[in-house]
Order: C-alpha cells, then sequence, then structure tokens
C-alpha cells in the first residue's frame, strides 16, 4: 500500500494537517488499511525531505498545515499514469504458510487449508454485508458521507470481495492437488509393494 501516494492524492485537494489526512484516507478506503497520526506524520517528514511537499502554516490551534508542491504533483500523477507493477508481486503470508507446510513433517496441511478456507468465507460474508450496507447509502459513525467517498468504498469493497473470492478457490485448488498428490504416493506405494513381491514369488518357484 502507498501511503505515501495516498496522502499526496489528498494533499492535492488542498492543504491539510496530520489528524485531518489520517481521517480522509480512512473514509476513502473505509478504514480497511488504518493509520495512526505516527504513520501519517513519519510519511509527510520524508515527502517534505524529498522535497514533495512543504509546511503551509499553522491554524490558530497551532496544526501544522501541509501542501503539495509542484514535484509532488508531478509525482502522483506519475503514479497515477503507471500500472502497479506484477514483476514483484508482494510477499502473499498465506501462499508461504501452505508452501512451508507440505515440505514441513508432520503437519496437517488438509487442516491448514480447511481452516483457513473457514476464515476466508467469513471475511467474504463481511465484506458482502459492507457492501449492502453501502449501497444502501450506510455510512460509519464519525465518517462523513460524500458521493466520491462511497464511490471509493465500494472499490475497495469489490476488489476485497474479488480477492477473498478467488483466494478461496486457489484453496480449493489446493486441496484437490493435496488429494491428487495423495492418491499419486499410494498408487506408488502399492506398486513398489508389487515389484517387492514378484521376485520373492519367482524365488520360491526356483526353489521348488
Amino acid at each position: 500500500m502507498s501511503i505515501r501516494h495516498g496522502l499526496l492524492a489528498l494533499l492535492d485537494q488542498g492543504p491539510r494537517y496530520g489528524y485531518q489526512l489520517r481521517t480522509e484516507f480512512e473514509a476513502r478506503t473505509g478504514a480497511t488499511w488504518p493509520l495512526n497520526v505516527g504513520q501519517v506524520y513519519t510519511t509527510l517528514s520524508r515527502l517534505e525531505r524529498d522535497g514533495l511537499v512543504e509546511a503551509a502554516g499553522e491554524d490558530d490551534e497551532g496544526h501544522q498545515f501541509y501542501a503539495v508542491t509542484d514535484a509532488g504533483r508531478a509525482e502522483l500523477r506519475n503514479w497515477f499514469d503507471t500500472p502497479v507493477p506484477r514483476t514483484n508481486p508482494p510477499r502473499d503470508e498465506l501462499a508461504i504458510k501452505l508452501a512451508m507446510a507440505v515440505t514441513v513433517p508432520g503437519v496437517d496441511v488438509s487442516a491448514v487449508v480447511q481452516g483457513q478456507r473457514r476464515h476466508s468465507i467469513k471475511a467474504l460474508q463481511d465484506y458482502t454485508r459492507l457492501k449492502g450496507r453501502a449501497l444502501a447509502g450506510e455510512s460509519d459513525p464519525g465518517v462523513t458521507p460524500s458521493e466520491s467517498n462511497d464511490l471509493a468504498w465500494l472499490l475497495v469493497l469489490d476488489q476485497l470481495i474479488f480477492q477473498t473470492e478467488a483466494e478461496i478457490r486457489w484453496l480449493d485448488h489446493c486441496e484437490t492437488r493435496l488429494a491428487q498428490q495423495a492418491e499419486l504416493r499410494q498408487a506408488r506405494t502399492a506398486e513398489a509393494a508389487r515389484d517387492g513381491a514378484a521376485p520373492a514369488k519367482r524365488g520360491r518357484r526356483l526353489r521348488a
């Protein structure tokens, strides 16, 4: 997740201070990726260091405002214009877990898959319920509703739903592969047993 570019996108609409940025970021993403104020100010400090934002004064309550610079706008436009690369996909903890599970003796891989599927199905139900609320125009307490924020939240929910559906399909596929592997292993064991029994039978016939 690019907090850096998300904050630039918000600042492109006008100067803001840290808590405002945090609130607006979470409003537009439905708090799917919650931020704390420390993350926001750390990111702002780096953006200022890189010349992408600059201090824009304080209000009567002492809030430090930040504004995007021309370089920051150029960086933001480049982010919007450049596809998210898939050449180096992010590490997926579930894929790593299953890859390790099939190589570690004593791990019940089927149980790992089934447990994850139950969790993923529950998550899918939750996302679908949230989407229904969003389509009905319901908003969470403390979040100022707006048409653009509602659309942003729906797009995030759609992505979460599609991603979770794909994860469930992948888990089903993993279970099928595990079953096929088990059948292949049993067939090889049976074949090895038959091959071992055949010389013994021939030996008995020769002695007879």
